[in-house]
């Protein structure tokens, strides 16, 4: 089974198909994206519907209404025939640097457990020092990285679900799986690249058949631990997700801190001996 957004194709869909999307994703109905964004049902109606044209403002005032990603919004924007409003920097840029140093500050000060910083689409951007002997203690080196991943950004939704990943050493990998990819399910209505990944993960050779039947209505769990199992190594870790307040550019937008924290004593103990490794 592929997971394929309706309004991701190669073309931009017109602003009412768009809002109506992004509507009934959040499991508004109209009435209700009405009375929250403080606008008539029948003025709804008929942008929807294409009988009426958003001013600028009504589109920013809907999308923060919706709580839309940045990304969405220039998307909207455009659909209603409005240039983007929300630009994307490259992290390395200058004025990023105040935000690379806060990921940086995070990254550090979150040792002797291991926390790493990722885009949307799960892909690694940079690590802490004792996220490399974690995934060195569990058999992740640059041959299974190629594997999982070939030529492109190292991404830790692979790395957990490829069968040449680190799949056979997750003990309770039927718990943990389903709500994962229910996640990056609601994720990708809005973030095509997400989509594209989740497509390509479900697709993997032995991929149990539940595991593809997504059901967005599953509401996570507040922690949810991974049990890890290779060779002598048990380790139990959940994680906790940081993202920037009010970012006003796409990238700070989409980047989040995955920091990861040990279930158990005996899990412990085992992140500060690599910890102590590591220096």
């Amino acid at each position: 089974m592929s997971f394929q957004p309706a309004t991701h194709g190669t073309d931009l869909p017109d602003f009412g198909t768009l809002l109506r999307e992004n509507r009934r994703a959040r499991r508004l109905s109209q009435l209700g994206l009405a009375l929250q964004a403080e606008v008539s049902q029948r003025h709804l109606s008929f942008l929807e519907s294409g009988r009426a044209q958003p001013s600028r403002d009504m589109v920013l005032q809907l999308a923060e209404t919706l709580d839309l990603p940045l990304r969405e919004r220039n998307r909207l924007l455009l659909a209603a025939g409005y240039a983007g409003i929300y630009p994307q920097r490259p992290l390395e840029a200058p004025d990023m640097q105040p935000a690379l140093q806060a990921l940086d500050a995070l990254l550090r000060h979150h040792e002797p457990y291991p926390a790493a910083v990722v885009d949307r689409a799960w892909n690694v951007l940079r690590t802490n020092a004792v996220t490399p002997r974690l995934l060195d203690a569990l058999g992740v080196d640059a041959t299974m990285w190629h594997t999982v991943c070939g030529d492109g950004p190292r991404n830790l939704l692979k790395l957990t679900l490829h069968e040449h990943g680190l799949r056979p050493y997750i003990a309770n990998l039927d718990e943990v799986a389903p709500p994962l990819l229910a996640r990056t399910a609601r994720e990708a209505l809005e973030h095509p690249a997400l989509a594209a990944l989740l497509d390509e993960v479900l697709r993997y050779p032995g991929l149990p058949r539940h595991w593809r039947q997504i059901d967005l209505r599953v509401a996570p769990l507040p922690v949810l631990p991974t049990e890890f199992r290779a060779g002598t190594l048990r380790l139990r870790l959940f994680s906790m997700l940081t993202t920037f307040g009010t970012p006003l550019d796409v990238t700070t937008d989409e980047l989040r801190v995955e920091s990861f924290f040990p279930a158990d004593a005996d899990s412990e103990t085992l992140l500060r001996t690599l910890a102590g490794a590591a220096r």
